[in-house]
């Protein structure tokens, strides 16, 4: 079987684990949030941080190493503009992402503790889901644009 092929494969498909790790977990994570209940969501953020721990850092770590084996193999400089714009963009959502793998944690451990003294929620609790509620948009975003950018391949004027 063609290695390219093979490689483009393992990219679209950690491509995939991405964007569908990344929607899962949004749509859970909300979906125990708006129950309120203290246990339910230490339950459910105990199962978003494993997702992301074993999925989402997987396909994390192997769309560099896929993606440049396929630009070197192809032939496409990492400086051609859409590859660029796509790295840029990989960045942004690492940046959003780190920070909400540890509220997600910090947020399970609150519930937990809520959970177990059988009290309400702390205020630490909500400020931190809204944090993580607004980093979303915008990893999940520069997600959908890398998306395109790989599907589309665009030439941009000047570069």
């Amino acid at each position: 079987m063609d290695p390219d092929l093979i490689l483009r494969w393992f990219h679209v498909i950690g491509a995939c684990v991405l964007l569908g790790t990344g929607a899962g977990i949004a749509f859970f994570m909300l979906i125990a949030h708006r129950t309120g209940d203290a246990r339910f969501i230490a339950q459910t953020a105990g199962t978003v941080v494993l997702a992301d721990m074993v999925f989402t850092a997987t396909a994390v770590i192997a769309q560099p190493i896929t993606g440049g084996l396929l630009a070197w193999r192809l032939g496409w400089p990492l400086t051609e503009a859409w590859l660029l714009a796509s790295l840029i963009l990989y960045a942004v959502a690492g940046a959003f992402w780190l920070p909400v793998v540890w509220i997600q944690m910090r947020m399970r451990a609150l519930a937990q503790s809520a959970a177990e003294d059988g009290v309400p929620l702390p205020t630490a609790y909500h400020r931190l889901f809204r944090i993580w509620f607004a980093c979303g948009f915008p990893a999940f975003a520069a997600v959908l644009a890398i998306l395109w950018l790989m599907i589309a391949r665009p030439v941009f004027g000047g570069f």
